[in-house]
């Protein structure tokens, strides 16, 4: 098969286009023709390497991928079935798995991390990752779903609780995890404000946020207090870190709540403590979400009531153009990575 993989850690040049071993058919695993993958920053921390993790290489990246059912060893899908992969990968034996919070798994581990994942044609993956997705939804859509609403879903829903009286403040609205986040919140009835660069502004606000701030140059904990006759945000949605830090603490509400589930500006962080006691704050962690948060939130893309926004689509040949573009910051929404139709070399043969 053809697929992109890097041989050693650096900057995009190490990303090449190649031939690369057809997964094999296993017990318990159903092998997914791509035919769409989308891009994550994980993408771009696993290609510079990541601290104190020994990536294997030769190395496929791809956490975000759809396609058809190529093989599935227990026959429970013909192939051909269309669909999106949970990217999660879980032991499903730890008491965090038979409790329900796989995210949590003593293995946890995300498809393109550890493991080979969908800058290719084929992908390997548990069976209980494959999720049929209807005839109504593209194969760029599904593969633009799962990593960003199962994170924004698991933020909101299980760590947040957002309600529907809720204020809820979304950073870079224009990102996977912020177009993800206005939508959810917006589903759930709360009153939604973001950040955003000034190009994107218009777009964010079309997401469903009542107002969006200029995520460069304003006092965004200003401006929303101001906007909500000094109130603040009951949730503040954070993925982007050391540079927003400070003022999405002071964006807070009395009882407020931070959920943060990513630092790509830095991972330092200070904070007055009696700022957090005395307005009795709840600072929350959340990595991406479980099995249940999938499922709950495809619902939502099957019936129409979300939609993930789609930045541009390159050829499979084209990612290290597709990753330059999620290092500029220009995107908007998702960048996907398009697996044409008949460029495969059929179904992986049995050993």
């Amino acid at each position: 098969m053809k697929a992109v993989r890097f041989h050693t850690h650096g900057d995009v040049g190490v990303l090449r286009y190649e031939d690369a071993p057809d997964p094999q058919p296993a017990p318990g695993r159903a092998i997914v023709r791509v035919h769409a993958c989308a891009l994550n920053h994980l993408d771009l921390w696993a290609r510079r390497g990541i601290e104190r993790l020994k990536i294997p290489l030769p190395h496929v990246s791809g956490a975000d991928v759809a396609g058809e059912i190529a093989d599935i060893a227990d026959r429970s899908l013909a192939p051909g079935t269309r669909v999106m992969l949970q990217p999660g990968l879980r032991c499903g034996a730890c008491p965090a798995c038979r409790a329900g919070r796989d995210n949590q798994c003593v293995r946890y581990d995300v498809l393109g991390l550890m493991s080979d994942g969908g800058y290719a044609e084929f992908v390997s993956v548990p069976i209980d990752n494959v999720v049929p997705i209807p005839p109504q939804i593209d194969a760029v859509a599904a593969a633009a779903f799962p990593l960003t609403f199962l994170t924004a879903w698991h933020m909101l829903v299980d760590r947040a609780h957002v309600r529907s009286d809720d204020v809820v403040l979304v950073l870079a609205g224009g990102s996977g995890v912020g177009q993800a986040a206005i939508q959810i919140a917006s589903f759930f009835c709360a009153r939604v404000f973001a950040t955003a660069a000034p190009a994107k502004i218009e777009r964010t606000r079309a997401l469903g946020a009542e107002d969006v701030f200029d995520h460069y140059a304003a006092d965004y904990a200003r401006e929303l207090k101001r906007a909500t006759d000094g109130h603040g945000a009951d949730v503040v949605i954070e993925h982007v870190g050391e540079a927003t830090w400070e003022r999405s603490v002071r964006a807070l509400a009395s009882g407020g709540r931070l959920v943060t589930c990513g630092a790509t500006t830095g991972h330092q962080a200070a904070l007055d403590l009696r700022h957090l006691f005395a307005r009795q704050l709840s600072l929350l962690g959340s990595y991406m979400g479980t099995f249940a948060d999938l499922r709950s939130a495809a619902e939502l893309l099957f019936n129409g009531r979300v939609r993930p926004a789609i930045d541009e689509v390159f050829p499979l040949d084209q990612a290290a153009e597709a990753q330059r573009r999620l290092e500029h910051k220009d995107q908007f929404g998702k960048i996907v990575l398009e697996v044409a139709k008949g460029t495969g070399s059929g179904v992986p043969a049995s050993n």
